[in-house]
């Protein structure tokens, strides 16, 4: 199982690249970076230092969409930071949330994001391809190679990622619903001809390792808000009790009353009130380094590759530190 570290580009920049630093002295191997223009500083400007300060991390947005930034221009960024520090990029991408709503826009559409997928990794890599009717190459690049991976919960979402997508990041790391959706986008790519296998799963959740198990909750609650938000468009979709998706997933929005971005992704969010403990139990990992063990075994036997710690709260250090010391040489 590898390891990654997710931060907000929160300024200074210069504390972002530090972090992900130690993430990698700490034998961490990916660091992400929310991607949200108005929220949060540029990532692609801080991930040229942090490629420059490391020498094996592998940097990418968790996640970009097919929208602020349009794909070629995506595909150039990254092909950019490719050729100037070797192939050490991944390009996370969804349908957008923060970035989107904050601009006053809806998430894109499936179809929206399968050919920006496309449109990206062609171009990154080399390939001449189409954007609507326009045959494009971008002709500097040379040995170019930039896995695409894609974030769902839906079954339309998690059939995409099966179908075309090189990797899968799941943002919640509850064991049930871990194993329900890497079912499903593992039977997607069956269906499409690919080897499921080649499918890189990525599980992404706040970790904190400590014994004061209710300050950790309170530091983590955010995160069942930033997931209700995908839940809330879900349960819009198909209904609250349609079989569809689990209820194990979309029960806990019921009391759900609107969502502040400006709070985003930030412990002691008051969008986030609505968030019981069980959920925030699930989702996150939480505890002494025994218990994160205990659960990382698990998510490892239901094919997890990789494990993205969110680092929003007040222990990044440490727990870095502690998963450096007790986990990642254990599970790696």
């Amino acid at each position: 199982m590898d390891f990654g570290l997710v931060l907000q580009t929160d300024p200074p920049a210069t504390a972002v690249v530090d972090l992900m630093r130690r993430a990698e002295r700490c034998g961490f191997r990916y660091g992400w970076t929310f991607d949200s223009a108005v929220l949060w500083q540029e990532p692609f400007v801080i991930y040229s230092r942090v490629l420059e300060h490391t020498e094996r991390l592998v940097v990418g947005p968790m996640v970009t969409n097919p929208s602020t930034r349009s794909p070629e221009v995506t595909a150039s960024t990254f092909a950019t930071l490719n050729d100037m520090y070797g192939n050490r990029t991944v390009c996370g991408i969804g349908r957008g949330d923060s970035a989107m709503r904050v601009a006053g826009r809806k998430p894109n559409t499936l179809a929206t994001l399968s050919e920006a997928m496309r449109v990206i990794r062609d171009l990154a890599e080399g390939r001449e391809t189409d954007i609507d009717g326009t045959l494009m190459r971008l002709p500097w690049v040379r040995d170019g190679r930039l896995p695409v991976w894609m974030a769902a919960y839906g079954p339309k979402a998690l059939a995409l990622a099966g179908r075309e997508a090189d990797g899968f990041i799941l943002q919640l790391a509850d064991p049930f619903l871990t194993e329900w959706m890497i079912k499903a986008v593992r039977a997607a790519a069956a269906d499409a001809g690919r080897d499921p296998s080649s499918v890189t799963i990525c599980v992404a959740a706040p970790a904190y390792v400590g014994e004061d198990l209710a300050h950790a909750r309170e530091q983590c609650r955010w995160f069942g808000g930033m997931v209700g938000n995908h839940v809330a468009d879900l349960v819009s979709r198909y209904g609250e009790h349609s079989g569809v998706v689990p209820e194990a997933l979309t029960a806990y929005i019921t009391r759900r009353q609107g969502y502040d971005y400006s709070h985003h992704g930030r412990a002691g969010n008051p969008s986030t009130d609505f968030v019981p403990d069980e959920i925030v139990d699930r989702f996150c990992l939480l505890g002494p380094v025994e218990a994160h063990r205990e659960r990382l075994e698990h998510l490892r036997e239901l094919g997890v590759d990789q494990f993205a710690v969110y680092a929003m709260h007040d222990a990044k250090e440490a727990t870095i530190d502690a998963y450096g010391e007790h986990l990642v040489p254990a599970l790696r």
